[in-house]
């Protein structure tokens, strides 16, 4: 692996020593006192958080907010080698900083695209339309969903593909020839008639943290649900002790590690163990997980940034 590759799994500083600083900073002891639930910071519906993320677009519309996520085939060399005509669905868009690299380096792959605000998937659409994407209209399709609250539509996985698709194997079950013969009707025949079968892929970038702490495994269990047997999940996303969750004051948690910002969005700050319970919760095979720890210098105001992220890899079992 040259160094160049080598700084996109970052170990620029070691994430145990990060900790230790951080713990002992008295100026940081409320990021890690017990939390209690006041009234006036209970769960917020589903449609606030809408809300929220509308306005958040509606004040960033310029697209100068997020940067082209170029890392990704670094990172997930699979979406680099993936077969022609492969499914991957993008939970979470944003403004497509992420799908835009994707359409963009692999003109065979067929993206789907969801998020609960709607100014977000007409920020994506723009963004995409006006880039250089080798015709968008038959291989990108925008939906609006938001997955820690329902199952996705009917014409993206129908009931009965739903309902097989988000059984999670029976690991002492010995007939897997017949399961995958199975799986495979789904996705081959069945889905021209009834919806587009289950995703070869499915990217989870910067989206699982914006979810309140309390949806989490319902929305990972969605992500289960639409992946074929064997399909993937590339999940990365805000680390413990990342910089950004230094920032956050005491009034502003509203959960453990749950933060909510002044716009109404939240943001949650992962650990190994808090993402591996969550996929394992879900079904999921733990294929590679590791924070990835970068040093960013700000030149301007000459300050040093630690960024903390989480890495992870999980497959969907055959």
């Amino acid at each position: 692996m040259s160094s160049h590759e080598t700084e996109y799994h970052s170990n620029d500083f070691d994430w145990e020593e990060l900790r230790q600083r951080i713990e002992n900073d008295p100026t940081l002891a409320y990021h890690f006192q017990p939390f209690t639930r006041h009234h006036h910071h209970s769960v917020t519906s589903s449609s606030l958080d809408s809300q929220s993320w509308n306005q958040f677009h509606s004040r960033h519309s310029t697209g100068k907010f997020f940067k082209e996520r170029r890392y990704l085939f670094k990172e997930f060399p699979e979406l680099a080698s993936c077969e022609e005509s492969s499914k991957l669905l993008e939970v979470g868009c944003g403004n497509g900083s992420t799908l835009l690299p994707i359409l963009r380096c692999k003109e065979n792959i067929l993206v789907y695209a969801c998020d609960c605000s709607t100014e977000a998937l007409d920020r994506t659409t723009e963004v995409i339309y006006a880039s250089n994407v080798v015709s968008p209209k038959s291989r990108f399709r925008p939906f609006c969903w938001d997955f820690s609250t329902s199952r996705p539509p009917t014409w993206f996985l129908c009931d009965s593909c739903y309902e097989t698709l988000s059984q999670k194997p029976n690991i002492l079950h010995s007939e897997h020839d017949n399961d995958e013969r199975h799986f495979t009707d789904i996705n081959s025949s069945k889905e021209r008639e009834c919806c587009i079968g289950g995703m070869d892929f499915v990217t989870l970038v910067f989206t699982l943290s914006a979810v309140p702490l309390d949806r989490m495994s319902t929305a990972v269990a969605e992500c289960f649900s639409v992946l074929k047997p064997g399909g993937l999940l590339f999940f990365r996303d805000y680390g413990l002790y990342d910089m950004t969750m230094l920032r956050f004051e005491a009034d502003q948690r509203v959960g453990f590690r749950e933060y909510k910002r002044a716009d109404g969005t939240r943001s949650y700050f992962f650990s190994l163990d808090s993402t591996r319970d969550l996929f394992l919760g879900a079904g999921f095979i733990q294929v590679e997980l590791e924070y990835c720890c970068v040093k960013s210098v700000n030149r301007r105001k000459q300050k040093t940034m630690h960024r903390v992220w989480v890495h992870g890899k999980f497959q969907k079992p055959m």
